[in-house]
């Protein structure tokens, strides 16, 4: 009888303590920016927000793809210790004129790659890119090719339709004249410059978060619990 009530009350922790894990994964999940909105003709920061997703490996390499049809003029990067970043420019499939000029080349994308451990399982780093002129557009797709220590890469290059319905790997996407979906996930900011604020809040929500989901599961096990210890006590009286 012992033995009965010790498995049931191990399996309501043990449940309990599995939700506290795996929600704050979850909550964490999709390379993300902020802001996800800017203004037509200026100059924008966006932080990319890359969580690593693997329970085994690192996230050693990240390439950013920037889009040749409307080009950016002028890209460069916040330097990020751990890791060295390359800007890549290319010739545009066809010229593009900005602001009476006709443009024949522009950055495609930027690269950065660890050069020490990288991000960690249930870890996430923010990269920062300065981003101009944004286009006169409604929209950029700003994809994402992650690497991992074991070889593997994710693909965050998915396109998310008007209806907000988010694809398994959503591409991380500017809106421009365009509003954000319905059911926007992303995380949308007024903020006009990358700061330390930012990510020491973003890094504060996602604790913030990852606590109240702890503390739900720890609940739900000490219901558990509790349950059996009732049960165990009406059997003995009966």
């Amino acid at each position: 009888m012992n033995r009965r009530f010790t498995l049931r009350a191990a399996a309501a922790i043990a449940a309990g303590a599995a939700l506290a894990i795996a929600a704050p994964l979850a909550a964490s999940a999709h390379v993300r920016i902020d802001p996800d909105t800017a203004a037509a003709g200026g100059y924008s920061y966006v932080s990319f927000r890359v969580p690593t997703e693997s329970a085994t490996a690192s996230t050693v390499g990240l390439t950013i793809q920037l889009p040749t049809d409307t080009p950016f003029t002028s890209v460069s990067y916040q330097s990020v210790p751990g890791w060295s970043a390359k800007v890549t420019t290319g010739t545009l499939p066809k010229p593009v004129t900005i602001s009476g000029t006709s443009v024949t080349t522009a950055p495609t994308s930027v690269t950065f790659t660890a050069t020490e451990g990288g991000i960690a399982p249930g870890q996430f780093g923010v990269f920062t890119l300065s981003l101009g002129k944004v286009p006169d557009t409604g929209k950029v797709l700003l994809p994402v090719t992650q690497s991992y220590s074991d070889g593997s890469v994710v693909k965050w290059d998915q396109p998310t339709p008007a209806s907000g319905e988010e694809p398994e790997h959503p591409a991380p996407t500017l809106y421009i004249n365009d509003a954000p979906p319905a059911g926007d996930t992303g995380i949308v900011s007024a903020t006009p410059a990358p700061e330390a604020s930012v990510a020491a809040s973003d890094h504060s929500g996602l604790e913030t978060a990852a606590l109240v989901v702890g503390f739900a599961g720890l609940v739900i096990g000490a219901a558990g619990l509790v349950v059996a210890v009732v049960a165990l006590m009406r059997k003995r009286a009966v």
